[in-house]
């Protein structure tokens, strides 16, 4: 992807089913829940470079024995970072080394030794990075079973909605995020589900000290999170464990964070992405399983799994940009995915090539659209093998044998043109002299394009703001001097703000959106604008339920080719000989690659929650305003 975008987070639970003295017979090693639980971290890395955490529980520890360890890090080779100092605490003196194999040992004396873990990788899409807000983030008791750490991959759009339900029951929040939000409200249910549990007991007359057994063994986690998330507004998948042992990973009913599992009656295992479990695990696609949209999964302290549900499901919106680019491609899904994505591509890039592939260079931008890239191949080649049919059968025998090997010789001419200098990724996302530093993080091959006389098909996953294009590639692929350049995008215009994880919340940020304006006030329709702004004033107090999204009104009066046209013309810098040309993928085609991932609205317009209605009123406010800040 030219625009980096950043990524959602991250998340990994470990429970271990069995003593951990059964891991150091089986395993050589007690470790073994730790050392999985770092490379599913390492494996998600991609998902978060803001910080990263991990939390664990010992269970059944005697009182007075520290049964909880957390360790945080939000600098860079937070991972690496977090992980070393884990290792820190357990180091030894020479003469208690061979103690570090006693798992009953270790579990009494060194932390991280333990049955439950919860790791995070953090994007901060809300609140600041400070370590406050890097996850795992915990609310301690002395009650073991009132204690919660929580880390998740969410982002809610109601924030000041639920922040304010927080004072009304008499809370004082210390900090305005949906972090701190999310963590009270389900804290807030978890005492009260103590408290209901132990009133029960303690009419009955039994002693305190036995009411706390009592309460670990009977917690109705489900309870407490249908109760928690009842008003969430948001894509969310969050993990969670108590103080005595319970544990659970909970997904929104739009399924628009991904969560996946795996359990057996050793282990179970959560990640953000299945490909991740699989290599972890050493198993195949069909042994991981997804955390339903609308459920929890839940593990209790006597090891017993369930999947219940905690919210009704509604029409399966699961983030599309999970498929096109977050994830990892080596998911089987979403490498065929992607492989169609490209292909369905062919005919646009055929047409604006006027099908002459003897003089076409087919390329892509590392390293993400490497793979949508492969299904354009296909289908070009596929195209070809019915235009080499079809000429044979024309000449109905009349071609020579070197006339037949030169039609079947013929292929679709490939060069890797881009070449990415990742050294000067994290530096130029600097503000000061961006646009001097962002011209040279690509690179390109030279004598692989007929100076006027090829053209260029270069494919990315997705054109978000389109810097990068017009300061970098535009420009260094310009010195290839080709007759034209085709910029070909895998992903529909980007035409409206996320409010789920993905970090594209402001409306001005978009090309699609600027080219949009542009064409507006060219053609005399200003009015169009003025009258968006207007209604969305006008509604600007109203609850979210009653919001409808105007901004679509933006787009109505021009066709996506007009729209990818003007996109073409901001982007291509001053001087540039060759034509530029832009295709981006259609909303039709999107579905048909990604049938069971349908969440478009940064495309469509059609947010899955009344909160997206409202976050691009505001968004759309802000930038009329001149207002350069998130919309929630």
């Amino acid at each position: 992807m030219t625009d980096q975008l950043q990524h959602e987070c991250g998340i990994a639970l470990i429970r271990l089913l069995k003593p951990l003295e059964y891991y150091q017979v089986k395993y050589g090693t007690w470790m073994y829940g730790l050392q999985k639980l770092y490379l599913l971290m390492e494996k998600q890395h991609n998902r978060g470079q803001d910080g990263a955490g991990v939390a664990s529980i010992k269970f059944d520890m005697q009182p007075g024995l520290r049964y909880i360890d957390r360790v945080r890090s939000c600098s860079d080779g937070s991972i690496r970072q977090v992980f070393d100092e884990i290792q820190a605490g357990h180091v030894v003196k020479e003469s208690k080394a061979e103690l570090l194999n006693d798992p009953a040992w270790a579990k009494q004396n060194l932390p991280f030794a333990a049955e439950l873990y919860l790791g995070h990788l953090r994007y901060g899409t809300f609140g600041n990075n400070s370590i406050d807000f890097v996850h795992p983030v915990m609310r301690e008791n002395n009650w073991k079973s009132r204690t919660l750490v929580l880390a998740g991959n969410f982002n809610m759009t109601n924030v000041d909605e639920l922040f304010q339900k927080l004072v009304e029951l008499g809370q004082h929040p210390k900090d305005y995020s949906d972090t701190v939000t999310v963590l009270e409200k389900v804290g807030h249910f978890l005492d009260e589900e103590n408290q209901y549990i132990f009133r029960q007991h303690k009419n009955d007359g039994i002693p305190n000290k036995e009411i706390s057994s009592l309460i670990a063994e009977n917690l109705n986690v489900r309870q407490i999170l249908q109760e928690a998330t009842r008003d969430f507004d948001g894509g969310y998948a969050i993990a969670g464990l108590i103080g005595h042992g319970d544990a659970f990973v909970c997904r929104d009913p739009w399924g628009i964070r991904p969560a996946f599992y795996f359990a057996n009656d050793e282990i179970v295992v959560v990640a953000s992405e299945r490909p991740v479990i699989q290599t972890v695990m050493n198993i195949t696609t069909d042994e991981v399983q997804e955390v339903k949209p609308g459920y929890a999964l839940i593990v209790k302290h006597n090891g017993q799994v369930s999947m219940e549900e905690i919210r009704i499901p509604q029409q399966r919106s699961s983030c599309s940009f999970e498929r096109i680019y977050f994830s990892r491609g080596t998911d089987r899904d979403i490498y065929r995915e992607r492989i169609k994505l490209g292909e369905l591509l062919t005919p646009q890039i055929l047409q604006s090539i006027n099908f002459d592939l003897e003089n076409t260079v087919f390329s892509f931008i590392p390293n993400t659209a490497e793979v949508a890239f492969y299904g354009v191949l296909k289908g070009v080649e596929d195209y070809m093998l019915k235009e080499k049919t079809r000429i044979i059968k024309e000449k109905n025998g009349s071609l020579t044998e070197a006339d037949i090997e030169h039609i079947i010789a013929s292929r679709p001419r490939v060069e890797k043109i881009a070449v990415k200098d990742a050294k000067l990724r994290t530096f130029i996302t600097q503000d000061k002299g961006r646009n001097d530093l962002v011209g040279h993080v690509y690179d390109i091959t030279y004598g692989t394009v007929r100076p006027d006389v090829d053209n260029l098909v270069v494919i990315d996953d997705s054109i978000v703001r389109g810097t990068t294009l017009r300061e970098s590639i535009l420009r260094i692929l310009g010195r290839l001097n080709p007759k034209s350049i085709v910029i070909v995008s895998s992903s529909p215009q980007i035409r409206y703000p996320d409010c789920y994880g993905i970090d594209m919340a402001k409306l001005g940020d978009f090309i699609a959106f600027r080219a949009a304006i542009a064409l507006l006030k060219e053609t005399g329709n200003e009015g169009v604008i003025n009258s968006v702004y207007k209604n969305c004033k006008a509604q600007q107090n109203l609850p979210k339920e009653e919001m409808v999204n105007y901004v679509k009104d933006i787009y109505r009066p021009f066709t996506p080719e007009q729209i990818s046209d003007k996109v073409a013309e901001l982007l291509t810098p001053k001087g540039l000989k060759p034509e530029v040309k832009i295709i981006f993928q259609t909303i039709e085609n999107l579905h048909v690659s990604c049938p069971n991932d349908k969440g478009d609205w940064y495309f469509t317009g059609k947010y899955p929650t009344p909160g997206g209605n409202k976050v691009v009123t505001t968004s759309f406010i802000n930038f009329i305003e001149g207002r350069n800040q998130r919309a929630y």
